[in-house]
């Protein structure tokens, strides 16, 4: 399957901040998507602890904390059903990081999506909050179904 390039976004020329922008746009309203990503950086920006880091640099960081290692798989093997653990191909962690990310943004409960996204992305570049927590759980539910790793496929 050939995938489309993606074009990089107007202000940071980078393809990831496309690719992120994509996964945060509802109903097709792309320009909405990105004035909410720019407008996150802004406050990750005016907040951000680290001096020698861009906003830009940190919200990269956040992604790399969020992103998984490995999952667990269902498969079936004579009647029962076992929780296999496997290894994420790369673009499926960086996929799962945006994804994870955006979800526990939107369950925050904040003024506008804009300051959820903000302080997600903060929370995420300290290895704490939602989304961090999701892919501990992730890998623990993986470590705990290591014997069942014979059964990969």
């Amino acid at each position: 399957m050939k995938r489309v390039a993606l074009s990089p976004d107007p202000r940071f020329n980078d393809t990831l901040v496309t690719r992120f922008v994509n996964n945060l746009m509802r109903h097709g309203k792309k320009s909405l998507a990105f004035a909410i990503f720019y407008d996150a950086i802004e406050v990750v920006e005016a907040r951000k602890t680290d001096d020698e880091k861009t906003a830009l640099g940190v919200w990269k960081d956040a992604l790399g904390n969020v992103m998984p290692h490995v999952e667990v798989r269902s498969r079936r093997v004579g009647g029962s059903t076992f929780q296999i653990p496997m290894q994420i191909r790369p673009d499926r962690k960086i996929s799962l990081a945006m994804k994870w990310l955006i979800h526990h943004a939107r369950a925050r409960n904040e003024e506008s999506m804009a300051l959820c996204l903000a302080n997600e992305i903060l929370a995420a570049a300290k290895e704490e909050g939602a989304a961090v927590k999701k892919r501990m759980d992730t890998h623990r539910m993986a470590e705990a179904n290591k014997a069942f790793s014979h059964f990969r496929f």
